[in-house]
């Protein structure tokens, strides 16, 4: 099966990409209107029900990815089914006669060794941040303070929603925070707080 992929954004014309697609023999083509880096679901469409042996045709590499890695990323996934790849505008890339699938292996190939590099990098300026004492992940959103005082609401009655409106929080948020009070965590959460000891505190916590 031979699918094409036309993409363009919003405020341009798909009928150049059509009429090439559709003169280069493909049997159905897959069209959006979306820019290189939003979601891309007829994309995704187009890869789930691919086959060995299929072709995907597109008028230009740029209208297949959004960037190398994300050209690499689709190649490879083109390849792993056994599927081939031809763009119209770009000579070079073309898969579907014998020595092109040495092209699509040294792409795969490339793909690979970008994700490890990738991998790699993230890897150690992670384990450099943390030598550093810096934060890693999201910040809190409610300052140590602020996490004993609702501890303390809490145990003191107070609605879970009510804290949160004064707190400009999510009632989710307040209820992690809940969870967490019940753990092991509850004394360190509440340390300098004047409330109710630990063991008190946690009995209360059905409100």
């Amino acid at each position: 099966m031979k699918y094409g992929y036309a993409r363009i954004s919003t405020g341009q014309t798909l009928a150049t990409q059509l009429d090439a697609l559709k003169n280069a023999g493909c049997e159905r083509v897959f069209r959006e209107k979306v820019s290189g880096i939003a979601q891309r679901k007829e994309l995704a469409r187009l890869l789930d029900r691919l086959n060995s042996s299929d072709v995907v045709v597109v008028t230009k590499l740029d209208r297949l990815a959004g960037s190398t890695l994300d050209l690499l990323r689709i190649v490879d996934r083109i390849c792993k089914v056994g599927a081939c790849l031809k763009s119209l505008g770009d000579s070079w890339v073309d898969t579907t006669p014998p020595h092109g699938q040495l092209l699509m292996t040294v792409l795969t190939g490339f793909a690979e060794f970008k994700r490890e590099v990738i991998k790699v990098r993230t890897g150690e300026g992670r384990a450099q941040a943390k030598a550093e004492g810096k934060h890693l992940g999201r910040f809190p959103k409610l300052t140590q303070d602020q996490q004993r005082e609702v501890v303390a609401r809490l145990c003191a009655g107070e609605a879970m929603s009510a804290i949160a409106k004064s707190l400009n929080v999510s009632r989710p948020t307040i209820s992690r925070l809940a969870r967490l009070a019940k753990g092991t965590d509850l004394e360190i959460l509440l340390h300098g707080a004047e409330t109710k000891d630990a063991a008190a505190l946690v009995s209360t916590f059905g409100h």
